[in-house]
């Protein structure tokens, strides 16, 4: 019997084992793996160890490396980077570092944007704000029906009539001469002034150049009767005045003045108190009625620019829009009850 040894066939060989591929990360421990059994069927100096002499028998063939389970790549990594495993579909959702697992989420994209919390709950509405938005709503609608049903119930208003009475007239034809008398005559201011003047006693003669028949008398010439006739011109232009008539009578050595002034509707009132204010004539009243009144001072005055001396009384009144003026200047005394007289005759055909 020989001792020599006995070398193996090839076709005792084992298979070559699979490399894995080096970017596989169990590629290394793969092939240290199935490195060991290859190695120990080739080693020469088998029988030497030994020291036997019998022959020694080939090895049977390695068994198979078991192929790593597949790893899948994230569709986010990087070109060139190691491989992050993520959870495929069917795995377990990926556990997210300091939180709870989020399923469906790579595990790089957790891992890269740091630490991931799960979303935040929904917050839901209080209780009591829909409570009280859902009174509010069914009140209106509760108190719109009520207010409908009780309008409806009630009985309709009946509208006024659209037509009045139609006016009647009289059967008889108006006679035009009676109408006229009925009607409301016009006031005596509205007519001629001159006429509602008092005419010149009998027995009296005129005073200067003075008209001594009624007359109709200019702004101009009652503004020249005063001291200051610019200043009288701009009062009567102020007051509203319209026109002016009058007559002026001397008997003895006592002289008379009659005047009649008509304002606007609207100034009739302030002329009255201008006159009464330029006359003083407000004391005592010469007529039942009367919106004015008479009065005779007690001290005389002067004329203008002259030593002579006169006594003054004035009687001042209103009727309608005309006022009228009676000025006495004697060289005594005025007689209080003779100009008390002639205001009143003066006052009566004003009506």
């Amino acid at each position: 019997m020989s001792t020599e040894p006995v070398e193996p066939s090839p076709a005792d060989a084992p298979p070559p084992a699979a490399v894995p591929p080096a970017d596989r990360p169990d590629a290394t421990t793969s092939a240290g793996a199935s490195a060991t059994p290859a190695t120990a069927a080739v080693a020469p100096d088998a029988t030497e160890s030994t020291g036997s002499t019998e022959p020694v028998e080939p090895a049977g063939p390695a068994a198979p490396a078991e192929p790593a389970p597949p790893v899948a790549v994230s569709p986010w990594a990087a070109p060139g980077t190691a491989a992050a495993a993520y959870a495929l579909p069917d795995e377990e959702p990926a556990a997210v570092p300091g939180g709870a697992p989020v399923a469906g989420l790579p595990a790089d994209v957790l891992v890269a944007g740091g630490d991931v919390t799960a979303p935040p709950a929904r917050v839901r509405r209080p209780r009591p704000v829909l409570l009280l938005t859902s009174a509010l709503v069914l009140g209106l609608l509760l108190g719109g029906g009520a207010g409908y049903v009780i309008q409806a119930g009630r009985p309709p208003t009946p509208l006024p009539p659209l037509q009045v009475a139609l006016p009647s007239y009289p059967a008889a034809v108006l006679d035009a001469a009676a109408a006229a008398e009925a009607a409301p005559k016009p006031l005596a201011i509205d007519g001629d002034l001159r006429k509602l003047v008092l005419e010149r006693p009998g027995g009296t003669e005129a005073w200067g150049d003075n008209p001594d028949v009624p007359s109709w008398i200019t702004v101009g010439e009652l503004a020249e009767r005063t001291g200051e006739a610019k200043r009288t011109f701009a009062d009567f232009n102020r007051d509203g005045f319209r026109r002016a008539a009058g007559v002026d009578w001397k008997q003895g050595g006592t002289r008379y003045r009659v005047t009649l002034l008509q304002y606007g509707p609207d100034d009739a009132d302030r002329a009255l108190v201008e006159a009464r204010g330029m006359h003083g004539a407000a004391a005592t009243k010469f007529a039942d009625g009367v919106n004015g009144g008479y009065q005779v001072e007690s001290e005389p005055e002067n004329w203008a620019e002259s030593t002579e001396k006169y006594y003054y009384g004035s009687a001042v009144a209103r009727r309608g829009t005309v006022v009228m003026e009676i000025e006495v200047f004697a060289p005594q005394p005025v007689d209080a009850a003779a100009l008390k007289d002639l205001a009143k005759k003066q006052w009566e055909r004003l009506a």
